[in-house]
């Protein structure tokens, strides 16, 4: 199986969110590789998003991390490669063809087949302007979407979901990157009208991360694991529940319950 995960916009929680999808895909005894494509804001020797959820699982022996570019710059990929080295460096920058060919190598070999893009779903990956939407396409992915739970979500998100309908994906699964604990009711009020949007989309909706799930690295690997859990129905191959559309026809947003008095 195939997973392409992306989001609203950057730091949305993609990378906790891919993590908790492998933590799960290992539980059910799957072999797990993570691909992330381009990797930017990261010096050479540093880790990268997936070298630290091969940290934060303890690295099993059954995942794989792997890269196809590596930028230092933390821009857009194509802005990066600019910037740090001109024209022939964008030039250079792996294709869809070489991102497509080395993810299938690995999904080759591998039970479940994570691809974890940068930034949002329209960024551009390649000089060309190819997408992780194109990516997903291209491989017959399953494609999910990382979204927040603030103030502008539900425009952010309404524009990914479409853009990806343009795109083919008619069917897919919208997750909260990271939730808090203690939600403020702006944020109760977007997870519920955000599931609402899901459902609207034809899409499906799943509980994610809790916010802060691998700031403590003494239980990192047992939030993500239980967060893995919530997440067991994208990895099952059968067509995803779509998310229930509760809104009241008019506004498009969900009601306000009513109060007796």
């Amino acid at each position: 199986m195939i997973i392409a995960v992306t989001g609203t916009d950057t730091d949305v929680g993609k990378t906790v969110l891919t993590a908790a999808l492998a933590a799960e895909a290992l539980d059910a005894g799957h072999s797990v590789a993570i691909y992330k494509p381009t990797q930017t804001g990261v010096e050479p020797g540093q880790d990268g998003d997936v070298h630290a959820i091969g940290n934060w699982l303890g690295n099993p022996p059954q995942l794989t991390v792997s890269e196809g570019v590596r930028l230092k710059d933390p821009m857009a990929p194509v802005d990066a490669a600019l910037h740090s080295g001109g024209p022939a460096a964008a030039a250079a920058l792996p294709t869809l063809a070489d991102h497509l060919r080395r993810a299938r190598a690995l999904a080759k070999w591998h039970d479940v087949l994570l691809i974890e893009g940068a930034g949002g779903l329209l960024v551009s990956l390649t000089l060309a302007g190819d997408t992780i939407a194109d990516m997903a396409r291209g491989l017959g992915a399953r494609l999910v979407v990382a979204t927040r739970p603030d103030l502008g979500t539900l425009n952010h998100t309404a524009l990914t979901l479409e853009a990806a309908a343009a795109r083919g994906f008619a069917r897919g699964v919208l997750v909260p990157g990271s939730f808090p604990v203690e939600p403020t009711a702006l944020q109760q009020r977007n997870r519920t009208n955000l599931r609402a949007l899901a459902g609207r989309h034809g899409w499906a909706w799943a509980e994610g991360p809790p916010a802060g799930a691998v700031a403590n690295p003494a239980r990192r690997q047992r939030i993500l694991h239980a967060a893995g859990r919530k997440l067991a129905p994208v990895l099952d191959e059968a067509p995803l529940q779509v998310a229930p559309d509760t809104t009241d026809g008019r506004t498009g947003f969900v009601p306000e319950p009513a109060h007796a008095g």
